[in-house]
């Protein structure tokens, strides 16, 4: 299941005319580049939850993801805890990856699968994909979580549970059990009404470091800065039906489908979404399908 139901507040207003898990990133939208990562690993089915702008889904996805799709639409945000109970019956019985939409994470589905069932085989109730803070050193009391020595989370939001032996960083995917799903409030968030309560009751919560990158495009500043370092490695994108004239030079630019950059002069570090009009001169700005110019 992919949670996609989130109002995008802090990437307004990027978000107000586009879901956030639907923005345009790099070569095509964030949600394509987490069905990309799951493709590969066998994944022929995906459960998504809507909410905000939920027709722009509806256009698009079905017919487009190389997956099927089921919309789960909540005609009120329940949290992540309540859109996977809501869902409880489109995704079936048993253990669910869950994960967040708005997070586009590197790692091996297939190694997080094997950590959870060794976990699970002790008592873990979920398991989540966690990164290191730091690869090369051991850091504990740092970053949004703390592990034990036999894996388990043993801090969390604040609160410990035991003796931490490195800090980590929550990628926003996990692995449920089937007790952790049977316990799913019907409103309520995954963290603060599931994770945190079990522990507090001397259950198990695992955490495996599988997790290579991940980035969260939370604010417009991330996106921006996140799209140059995909254009660092990929180098500059034109979409399918991008129009620029003659006198318009580019540098370090994504221009997204149905882009028209208008004018004379340079363009540098700017991001087009989908059906962007803009003029040049422009350096180090997104510009929405509306036309409408965030400078960073």
């Amino acid at each position: 299941m992919i949670l996609c139901a989130g109002l995008g507040t802090r990437l307004r207003p990027i978000t107000d005319e586009v879901p956030k898990p639907l923005v345009w990133f790099g070569n095509k939208p964030l949600l394509f580049h987490i069905v990309d990562r799951l493709v590969p690993v066998g994944v022929e089915r995906v459960v998504l939850n809507t909410h905000h702008l939920a027709e722009r889904f509806e256009r698009r996805l079905l017919r487009e993801l190389p997956v099927a799709v089921t919309l789960v639409h909540e005609p009120k945000i329940l949290g992540t805890a309540g859109g996977v109970a809501a869902a409880r019956d489109t995704l079936g019985p048993g253990d669910v990856l869950v994960w967040n939409g708005d997070i586009l994470a590197t790692f091996s589905v297939t190694a997080l699968e094997g950590a959870h069932a060794r976990a699970k085989a002790k008592g873990a109730i979920a398991t989540l994909a966690v990164a290191f803070v730091d690869p090369t050193e051991v850091r504990v009391g740092e970053g949004t979580v703390g592990l034990g020595e036999d894996g388990s989370v043993v801090r969390l939001r604040g609160e410990t549970f035991g003796r931490e032996v490195r800090g980590a960083d929550f990628a926003g995917v996990q692995i449920l059990g089937e007790a952790a799903r049977a316990r799913l409030p019907a409103e309520g968030c995954l963290v603060g009404d599931v994770y945190l309560p079990a522990l507090r009751a001397g259950e198990r919560v695992a955490a495996s470091a599988v997790v290579s990158s991940f980035c969260d495009l939370g604010t417009p500043k991330a996106y921006f800065e996140e799209s140059m370092h995909w254009l660092a490695e990929f180098g500059a994108w034109r979409g399918e039906d991008v129009r620029v004239d003659p006198e318009v030079s580019l540098e370090s630019c994504i221009l997204a489908d149905g882009v028209t950059v208008r004018g004379r002069g340079e363009v540098r570090e700017v991001v087009a979404c989908p059906g962007a009009t803009f003029e040049a001169p422009l350096e180090q700005a997104i510009v929405l399908g509306s036309g409408e110019i965030v400078r960073i």
